[in-house]
């Protein structure tokens, strides 16, 4: 069977409450035997534990502060986040994070906390870099100010997702060239006039991999409603529709380039 990566999923969410174990499994029947937790923030914290340590083989947390839970209080917040790696190894049965997210700047909420966001995001940053982890970036009309923060910080340590990528061209190449980050492509990309097909035809597959963002965004033909991993092959016959190209193809490549981002260790 063909192996996939979802790169980003909130299978903790509480739309998950009642058949979390039957989605991940539909995941598993599906082919995709590995799953990234990002974070949300402190209230979440406990079905993120409870998730990831229930399946230490499937579910690979990631930890951080999402921009739309960003706060004037944020340092407070980002002291906890912090203490999680501390802790990681009493509260993981795991042992370890797999990288620092989700984090970045998200101005189609609330732009009032740009100013918290920005030095949020650049001091998750720092703290990736030093522990020479990747970062997970949310960015919702937000990539100029993204780009500014990374820009300025850019060197071999820094490396990451862009998490769900939906923007044009010229903001693809400004990702490509940095050369240590990839971009996170989920159902959007099925969407019929999103015009993120357009964009990919122009940006080489070896900077892309799967992600579902679930539970939202579902792909088509589930738009509107719950999205969960095992919906992740939509995503990946799209992609192939795209690259004219093998759903095999698609797999071993992307897999391959979630595994260059994330140390999952040998299978």
């Amino acid at each position: 069977m063909m192996q996939f990566i979802d790169t980003h999923t909130h299978l903790f969410a509480e739309q998950f409450e009642l058949d979390q174990k039957e989605v991940i499994q539909r995941a598993l029947n599906s082919g995709i035997t590995k799953m990234c937790i990002p974070h949300i923030d402190q209230e979440s914290t406990k079905q993120f534990y409870n998730l990831c340590n229930a399946y230490p083989n499937n579910c690979f947390p990631l930890m951080g502060l999402h921009p739309t839970s960003v706060t004037k209080e944020y340092k407070t917040q980002l002291d906890f986040i912090f203490k999680q790696f501390e802790d990681g190894e009493l509260n993981l049965d795991q042992g370890k994070f797999y990288g620092v997210g989700e984090i970045g700047i998200d101005l189609f909420w609330d732009k009032t906390s740009l100013k918290y966001q920005q030095e949020a995001f650049e001091q998750q940053l720092l703290f990736a870099k030093e522990k020479k982890m990747p970062i997970i970036i949310h960015a919702r009309e937000s990539f100029n100010e993204l780009f500014e923060i990374v820009d300025k910080h850019l060197d071999e340590n820094l490396f990451g997702i862009f998490h769900c990528f939906t923007g044009n061209i010229e903001q693809a190449q400004h990702i490509m060239k940095y050369e240590t980050f990839l971009m996170g492509i989920g159902g959007v990309l099925t969407f019929k006039n999103s015009g993120l097909d357009k964009t990919l035809e122009k940006v080489p597959l070896d900077f892309l991999v799967l992600e579902t963002d679930s539970p939202y965004l579902a792909p088509i033909p589930h738009r509107g409603k719950r999205n969960e991993t095992s919906y992740l092959t939509l995503v990946a016959e799209k992609m192939a529709s795209v690259y004219q190209c093998s759903l095999e193809h698609i797999a071993d490549v992307t897999t391959r380039n979630a595994k260059s981002i994330f140390n999952f260790g040998e299978e």
